[in-house]
């Protein structure tokens, strides 16, 4: 197979096979026709852009580079699938954009798109991107290009943090205690915060490495950008968080900020937990957050997240369309380019509507006539009439990886085969498939037999068994990189691809070890203790303490907040009140006691800058011991 094989004399990205570059050409042939619609949308209205594309963090490191993307001219190379490719040249737009009067985007700083409306007095933003430092570039070319005005309200769509971890770049926190400024959120926000990026934060910013592909360079062998926007997260920027100070818990509710009128549709449940659309009665625009953009979107994340509804989603969608089809001129989103006309808005309303209802609806079919996950993501297709319409297409999420997330929202992880409900561990079925197959020349064997017809899910499916029952066979791991790379020039999603491509690099060089950015000190400090707790009781290990039962008050002086922590024996609980009997009480500033449950800094340390304990100092050790420090590396492509 041209390209491809084990024996290569170096480990850099290989061209596209043969077999890759005919399902290139396959993909081609059943491509809309391209009108040129889109990217007249995703360039109307621009404005101007930074002089330098590159943002930077306050110790000179790199945070957002606009310029990823400027490769991507001309016709599709054979490395990348088309119509990925064009949805790449279009996201491929940066700076600061008018959408209508009072009314403009900065699009490209960072994942997410900003939302910038003038009111009487000042700005008010909708999504302040995803760190300190590219929330500060978007409001800084703002004000450059319009003239400065204080920022009298942030509007966080939903609870992710590349739609509010930006917050502390365009606010002032003492602003916000003061009143100046007013932080609006849909209900549930702050626990949905603390739910998806706290409690299984570590794991999260693991699997993000493979769905942004991070520490992969972008270009036609590489990164494609992240199918809703130029590129991911960077390690190297900072979340920040601040608490909402007025939450919106029914649609139709509307608030008047600055004189400007908004009307808001909760839409919680579909892309997110916690999540609002908001329209704009008097500009006739509706900015429909993340539950529509310009791709199919994620039933379930790739990174992982709680599973979503695809029906309810569908419903939203209708919903919309009732509400604001007939009313809204101008389309805008989080992510992505605008939809201008009102016809058009409804239409895409409407088009992804039947799109996520369709996948729902076949997908419950094929689980009630007895599919399994995998059965029913493969006899389950996109009707042409629905595949027709771009924003339908799977750039982001897509119809394989969303039936799987529809059985799974119903029907868990079990498929009802008893022979998966107790299977092996990944390292062990690796060792005994091997063996049963032959030993692991045989394996290659077949494999690479496979890999010559452009089978590579089989011969994928069967090197994975052998690189974990012998992670040190450089053949197996060097043939199981070339094949997820193939596998990702051909994926139309750009999270695939990212994922593929990220898998390659870490079987031909090893792990990249990123310094990973969750959890920030802002962000645990904006989440409300309780909270904090009960993700800090997801990392107790009772056997370090074995049988003992403790218990501790923790006393926040700056907060005037108590909680009682008590250790069962199994598990640790805590209420936000004093115990009344308890081995040791630790009093100190919030900052203290929450930098000794998540960075795992030493009472020695702690005393020093103000933490005290009184009472049994050892027990206390015991149980801080016992708190497993936050960790987010561990091993995806090998044990």
């Amino acid at each position: 197979m041209s390209g491809v094989g084990p024996n290569s004399p170096d480990l850099h990205p290989k061209p596209a096979s043969e077999a890759t570059i005919a399902s290139q050409r396959a993909v081609a042939a059943v491509l809309p026709p391209d009108d040129g619609t889109d990217s007249d949308f995703a360039m109307r209205g621009f404005i101007a852009t930074r002089a330098d594309p590159v943002i930077r963090n306050a110790n000179g490191k790199q945070v957002w580079d606009a310029s990823d993307l400027d490769f991507v001219t001309g016709p599709a190379p054979a490395t990348v699938n088309p119509s990925l490719w064009r949805e790449a040249s279009n996201l491929n737009k940066h700076g600061l954009f008018k959408v209508m009067d009072d009314i403009w985007q900065v699009r490209g700083f960072d994942l997410s798109n900003m939302t910038v409306v003038r009111g009487v007095t000042g700005w008010i933003l909708i999504d302040p991107l995803s760190t300190r430092e590219t929330a500060r570039a978007a409001l800084d070319l703002v004000n450059e290009q319009l003239g400065k005005r204080p920022v009298v309200a942030v509007v966080y769509s939903h609870s992710h943090p590349d739609h509010f971890g930006g917050v502390r770049g365009v606010v002032d926190g003492a602003d916000v205690e003061a009143g100046k400024v007013a932080i609006i959120a849909p209900a549930g926000f702050t626990e949905a915060v603390a739910s998806e990026s706290v409690m299984t934060g570590p794991a999260m910013a693991r699997r993000v490495t493979y769905q942004a592909g991070l520490g992969i360079p972008a270009g036609p062998k590489g990164l494609m950008g992240a199918g809703i926007g130029l590129a991911g997260p960077s390690p190297d920027g900072e979340i920040t968080l601040i608490e909402p100070t007025d939450t919106v818990a029914q649609t139709g509710e509307t608030r008047v900020v600055d004189g400007v009128k908004l009307e808001f549709q909760i839409v919680s449940g579909s892309e997110a937990p916690s999540e609002l659309n908001v329209y704009f009665p008097d500009k006739r625009v509706l900015l429909t957050a993340e539950m529509s953009t310009c791709t199919m979107h994620n039933v379930l994340t790739p990174r992982g997240a709680k599973v979503r509804d695809a029906h309810l989603w569908a419903s939203y969608l209708d919903e919309a369309l009732q509400l604001y089809g007939k009313r809204a001129d101008i389309d805008i989103s989080s992510h992505c380019w605008p939809i201008f006309g009102q016809a058009n808005v409804a239409k895409m309303l409407a088009g992804q509507r039947d799109n996520y209802r369709y996948l729902h609806d076949q997908t419950v079919r094929l689980i009630n006539k007895g599919g399994t996950p995998n059965e029913v993501s493969e006899q389950i297709k996109q009707p042409a009439a629905l595949s027709a319409q771009w924003y339908n297409h799977g750039y982001y999420g897509n119809y394989k990886f969303n039936s799987k997330a529809v059985y799974q929202y119903y029907l868990g992880w079990y498929d009802g085969n008893p022979a998966h409900l107790d299977q092996l561990p990944p390292a062990t079925r690796g060792e005994k498939y091997v063996e049963a197959i032959g030993g692991a020349e045989k394996v290659i064997s077949i494999a690479k037999a496979a890999m010559d017809k452009g089978d590579y899910r089989w011969s994928s499916d069967l090197l994975n068994h052998l690189v974990f029952a012998d992670p040190t066979n450089q053949i197996a791991r060097n043939l199981l990189a070339d094949i997820y790379e193939q596998l990702g020039y051909q994926a139309e999603s750009s999270l695939w691809r990212n994922q593929y491509l990220s898998a390659a690099y870490d079987l031909r060089h090893g792990d990249r070890r990123l310094a990973l950015s969750f959890n920030s000190p802002d962000l645990i400090d904006g989440v409300p203790t309780k909270l904090l707790l009960d993700s800090a009781a997801t990392r107790f290990d009772p056997a370090k303490v074995g049988e003992r039962k403790l218990s501790f008050n923790l006393v926040m002086q700056d907060s005037n907040e108590t909680a009682g922590i008590q250790l069962t024996g199994t598990t640790m609980f805590s209420r936000m009140e004093s115990l009344d009997e308890v081995d040791a009480t630790i009093t100190g500033p919030r900052a203290l006691i929450l930098a000794m449950l998540f960075m795992k800094k030493p009472l020695e340390e702690l005393d020093a800058a103000g933490l005290t304990v009184s009472g049994d100092r050892q027990a206390v050790k015991s149980w801080l011991d016992a708190i497993d420090p936050l960790t987010a590396w561990f091993n995806i492509v090998e044990p």
